[in-house]
């Protein structure tokens, strides 16, 4: 099975996680961030840019610095930062068709169809969730029956 590419999402969701957990107020380095999360601190710091436009979290610059949340980790809810990481960028990947090929133009419009369908219901679902309810871990989805 195919695997997303782009985890800017599940790097935020962990570098918010663990802001609301582990701080207590403090400030945590993108260091610190970075060892927790597995990946470069750079990375890191390019992944939080977005959060603190939004003013979700605060950074501080210097020896001392880091990052802070500025918002209750209840009051985050997972759509709001799947839109802030993936904008308007497609969920589903994309391919380009040759130019005269019918059916390839008749996919392409159907994918993009259900593209959009895909989003939607994905952002529908993550409006339900917040930083909080990952702090508290979510349960275990129910497999739905196949073949309905």
């Amino acid at each position: 099975m195919a695997r997303s590419t782009n985890t800017q999402f599940a790097v935020a969701v962990h570098v918010l996680t663990y802001l609301a957990d582990v701080t207590e107020g403090r400030t945590v380095s993108s260091e610190e961030l970075s060892e927790s999360t597995n990946v470069n601190a750079v990375y890191v710091r390019r992944v939080l840019g977005p959060l603190r436009d939004a003013g979700l979290v605060r950074s501080r610059p210097g020896i001392h610095g880091g990052w802070q949340l500025t918002v209750d980790a209840a009051d985050i809810r997972l759509d709001r930062v799947w839109s802030l990481l993936q904008g308007t960028d497609r969920v589903l990947g994309r391919h380009e068709p040759a130019p005269t090929c019918a059916v390839g133009r008749t996919v392409q419009g159907s994918l993009d169809t259900l593209d959009r369908t895909v989003a939607d219901a994905m952002t529908t679902e993550l409006g339900r969730f917040t930083v909080r309810d990952v702090l508290r871990g979510l349960p275990t989805p129910k497999p739905s029956p196949q073949g309905e």
